[in-house]
């Protein structure tokens, strides 16, 4: 017997990654229904009738379910996936914006634009988590992917809850470790220590040889590229730090990037209105190149090998 999974956000663009990830694993992730809830059904439509395509394309057998209905989705979840975000993209810029007004850094994840955000998002969190305790399959999970995750997935074990925060940072660093070795990524295991999205990788391990201090030394120069931190500093520390600790690294640096820049906010944006224009196309059955822009590389690969 497959699982029921609910989906809460699903009008996100996020939406069609995830629904990728379910697809191209039907063989062992066995999904009877998969359930589509938002509220904003100008973005809920053309989300679902692109899953719809999608799950036509590869002939599966997933029943779709789509609704603005709460109880009537949580009902016999398996899995809840939590992917909201309140006030959406509009909020999301005055996190990033207005605390440049006082010479501290804005970001949706961490510092007091995360905090912000958190104060908006885990009302509803708990909410949700208290209605699927009461209408979900018995020891049902609820997935957070919903920004702060550090602070919101707290916030649910606090309560009681049976969640797990999900992030894609060590997930994407390992590809892109895999990438450079040239190596398929199974090969690679990270010794991954933190808290989402704060967190260091403190070995990293190919055919269980630690390949990080090698890393540092040759390879310095690239690593700083891709995390956005000196090569020096990852040497000092003997790790590598997630991208998101450049905030705290190289406030400075990044605090004057961010106020000559538009803010990631108003890139989404774009990118969103865009997708979801492509999304309306009853030709596209597959996820849209454009979507790698949105973010969250390697989200649905995260998601579905947890479930």
């Amino acid at each position: 017997m497959g699982l029921r999974i609910a989906v809460v956000g699903a009008g996100s663009t996020y939406t069609p990654e995830l629904v990728d990830g379910f697809a191209r694993r039907s063989e062992r992730l066995l999904v009877d229904e998969l359930v589509l809830l938002d509220p904003d059904l100008h973005r809920l439509e053309p989300v679902a009738g692109l899953t719809r395509r999608m799950l036509d394309r590869v002939s599966s057998r997933t029943r779709l379910t789509v609704t603005s209905n709460r109880s009537a989705a949580l009902d016999g979840a398996d899995f809840v996936i939590v992917q909201l975000r309140i006030g959406g993209q509009a909020a999301r810029h005055v996190d990033e914006t207005l605390p440049h007004r006082f010479g501290v850094l804005g970001q949706e994840t961490t510092g007091p634009g995360g905090f912000a955000k958190a104060l908006r998002t885990v009302p509803l969190v708990l909410d949700v988590a208290e209605e699927t305790a009461r209408r979900a399959a018995p020891r049902a999970w609820i997935v957070d992917f919903t920004n702060p995750v550090g602070i919101v997935t707290q916030a649910l074990l606090d309560a009681g809850a049976r969640a797990i925060g999900l992030c894609n940072v060590a997930i994407g660093l390992q590809r892109r470790l895999a990438a450079h070795f040239d190596m398929a990524a199974e090969r690679v295991e990270l010794e991954h220590v933190g808290l989402n999205h704060l967190s260091w990788e403190r070995a990293v391990r190919v055919d269980g040889v630690d390949r990080l201090p090698g890393l540092l030394e040759r390879h310095g120069d690239w690593l700083a590229q891709e995390m956005g931190m000196p090569a020096e500093l990852m040497r000092d520390l003997g790790a590598i730090p997630s991208y998101y600790l450049r905030y705290f690294y190289n406030r400075d640096e990044v605090l004057a990037e961010q106020r000559r820049s538009r803010s990631r906010a108003e890139e989404v944006a774009d990118i969103e209105r865009d997708l979801l224009e492509l999304y309306r196309d009853p030709s596209l059955d597959r996820k849209p190149e454009l979507l790698e822009r949105r973010g969250g590389a390697f989200y649905s690969e995260a998601a579905a090998q947890l479930i």
